[in-house]
Order: structure tokens, then C-alpha cells, then sequence
């Protein structure tokens, strides 16, 4: 059995980063499941784990394979196969991790991430706004995907409330029941193409995905009724090829997408362009004379909850990487100016 791996996204640029000689050991990372990796090969697929000096060299989680990712393979005892070593990546998709200081990759080396939103009650514009942060900052193209059109009776009012956050970003409004819009999806998923839907539980990613597959190959589940919120189905990354030639990568549901890493300066451009005019360098946009975007603000140039949005992300990213000391501390600081000024403020209200 010979596999074309072309058809799992292969490109020029990865090829020209292995010799010939590692040409057969070449595989990607199709599947996880904690210590164990589907690997599709030019031979076909091998279940496939880290090697000792891998592991032992990774610094951070990040450092271990991820769905989307090229790596170099060998066989080890048993006939088990052992990944050797993972190849540089041309983009990477990476989230918060819960209680942890170390970020959590969603898929590598795609070329476009599906955002997907429902346009039912669990529409949220801020959660977009988290989205296309970290997807800005992956190296690949973010496509907000409107999904469930079909049930919506308000399309004109909620594509107004995500013209500022859409700004710059292809938005194509489907339906997974009715196909309608399907073919605008089709310029993202030509030949060679690897792309990532992302989204909360509900949204109807694997829907859509089974609809471009031409398949059921993945489960699907129906929404709450109460409040259109969605139950976890899909629940690990995996890769699959496309009758068009490309490949998608499904991923699990995420109610609260913590952010890791991300570019905020694409997600709130307006912000970031009034900023440039403001008095201080440093302005942190809240009480500073001269401040542009305050003024913007207080004109109507910009909502107040837009730049309460941008700022609220703004303090989440500076958070990441501190221990729970750093960021106990960090949090006094933006909330009292100080340990000194928190216990001042202390002893006044006990004295009160």
C-alpha cells in the first residue's frame, strides 16, 4: 500500500527541510491520544510514540507533536514505531492551558482556521474577538463561519454587530442543513490546503465537516434546546483528507478559550491605529491626557465595550507565563497601584 501524502497537505517547503535519504521516515501527525500519535506514512498509518530524547529535551507541552504536525519516524523494539524528532512548523494554533503556565497547540501547519459561530442564542461577538486573537498570531488565515443560518431570522443585525471585529476577516454565512453556502467554503479547501474548525460545543462544526466529507464520518449531537448551547462530541484533534484534495483538522468544542499567545494589534486594528496618536507611548487608554482612543471613544468612534474588551485581553496576555505569586502580584498592581496601596486602602475600611 503506497499513499500519496500530497493528499495529507505535503508541501515543497517541508520536503525541502529532510533529505532523501529521511524520505521514508517522513509522517504526520493524524490523530492523539495522550502518549500515542496516528501517524499517516507513505506506507500507510503507524500508531507511533515519542522517543525517550525527545521527551527528555522538551521544555514545555509544546514541544511534543501536535495534530497537523510533520515529523521524522523509526522503528523501535516490538516493532513499535518512535517519532525521532518534529519538523519546523509553518504555522501553530495554541491555547491557554487550565492551571497550567504553559500553552496547549490546537493543530500546526494549517494554511486557514474555520472560526465557526452559530447564529442562534449562543451568538457572542467577545468570543470572535478571542478567536481571530489567537488566530491572527498562528501564521495562518482565520474565515469567521457563520453557521446555522437556516434558523436565523436576524442575519443583516448580527453581521452589524461583528462589522468592527470582522474587519479584514472573509465571513461566510452556511448552512449545514440546507448547503447554502457551502460553496463559498470551497476557494479555502483546494488540493494541498490543510485547514482547522474551531468553535464551541454546538456550533456544528462536525456537521459541516461530514457535509464537505460527503460521509456521517464523524458523530454529531444535537444542541440543548434550552439555551442552544452544545454537548462536547468530538473529543480529540484529528486529520482528515478532503474528496477535494485538501485536508480538515476537527477539533473539540471550547467554552472558555483562554488566551495563550496572540496578536491583538489584527483583531483590534481600529484601536491599535488610534493608539499611535496618543500622547504617551505607553498609554494604557484609561486616564492618560492626550489619549487618542479615549477621545475616539468619547466621540462614538469606538464603543466603550470594544475597548473594555481590548483591554480585558490585553491583561490576559500579560499574565501568561507568571506562577500564581507573579500573578497575584500582577492583579494587586492593576487593582490598587500596589501591596502598599492595598493594605492603605485596607486599613480604611477597617477604620470605617
Amino acid at each position: 500500500m503506497t499513499i500519496n501524502l500530497t493528499e495529507y497537505g505535503l508541501k515543497q517547503t517541508i520536503q525541502k527541510t529532510i533529505t532523501a535519504t529521511e524520505q521514508p521516515r517522513l509522517g504526520r501527525v493524524i490523530e492523539q491520544h495522550r502518549e500515542l500519535y496516528q501517524l499517516i506514512t507513505a506506507t500507510g498509518q503507524r500508531q507511533a510514540q515519542v522517543t525517550g530524547k525527545l521527551a527528555h529535551q522538551a521544555t514545555s507541552a509544546t514541544a511534543f507533536p501536535a495534530v497537523g504536525d510533520w515529523v521524522l519516524f523509526s522503528a523501535g523494539d516490538d516493532d513499535t514505531t518512535l517519532i525521532d524528532c518534529i519538523l519546523p512548523r509553518q504555522s501553530v494554533l495554541a491555547r491557554g492551558a487550565v492551571n497550567q503556565h504553559d500553552g496547549q497547540i490546537i493543530a500546526t501547519n494549517i494554511d486557514t482556521i474555520f472560526i465557526c459561530m452559530s447564529l442562534n442564542a449562543d451568538f457572542n461577538v467577545h468570543r470572535v474577538e478571542r478567536y481571530l486573537t489567537i488566530a491572527w498570531d498562528s501564521g495562518a488565515m482565520p474565515v469567521l463561519v457563520l453557521t446555522k443560518a437556516d434558523v436565523c431570522t436576524d442575519r443583516a443585525d448580527k453581521l452589524r454587530a461583528l462589522a468592527d471585529v470582522t474587519v479584514g476577516v472573509p465571513t461566510v454565512m452556511c448552512s449545514a442543513e440546507t448547503g447554502e453556502g457551502l460553496e463559498d467554503l470551497q476557494p479555502y479547501l483546494t488540493a494541498g490546503q490543510t485547514v482547522a474548525f474551531v468553535g464551541s460545543s454546538g456550533v456544528g462544526k462536525s456537521t459541516l465537516i461530514n457535509r464537505l466529507l460527503g460521509a456521517t464520518v464523524l458523530a454529531t449531537k444535537t444542541i440543548r434546546q434550552d439555551d442552544d448551547k452544545g454537548r462536547h462530541t468530538t473529543t480529540s484533534r484529528q486529520l482528515l483528507p478532503l474528496p477535494s484534495g485538501a485536508c480538515v483538522i476537527d477539533t473539540p468544542g471550547m467554552r472558555e478559550l483562554q488566551i495563550f499567545v496572540g496578536d491583538l494589534q489584527q483583531t483590534f486594528a481600529e484601536i491599535t491605529a488610534l493608539a499611535a496618536d496618543c500622547k504617551f507611548n505607553d498609554c494604557t487608554h484609561t486616564s492618560e491626557p492626550g489619549c487618542a482612543v479615549q477621545a475616539a471613544v468619547a466621540d462614538g468612534r469606538v464603543s466603550l465595550e470594544r475597548l473594555q474588551s481590548y483591554q480585558k485581553l490585553q491583561r490576559e496576555m500579560s499574565y501568561q507565563g507568571l506562577n500564581s505569586r507573579q500573578l497575584e502580584q500582577a492583579k494587586i498592581q492593576r487593582m490598587f497601584g500596589g501591596k502598599q496601596a492595598m493594605k492603605r486602602i485596607k486599613q480604611r475600611y477597617h477604620r470605617d
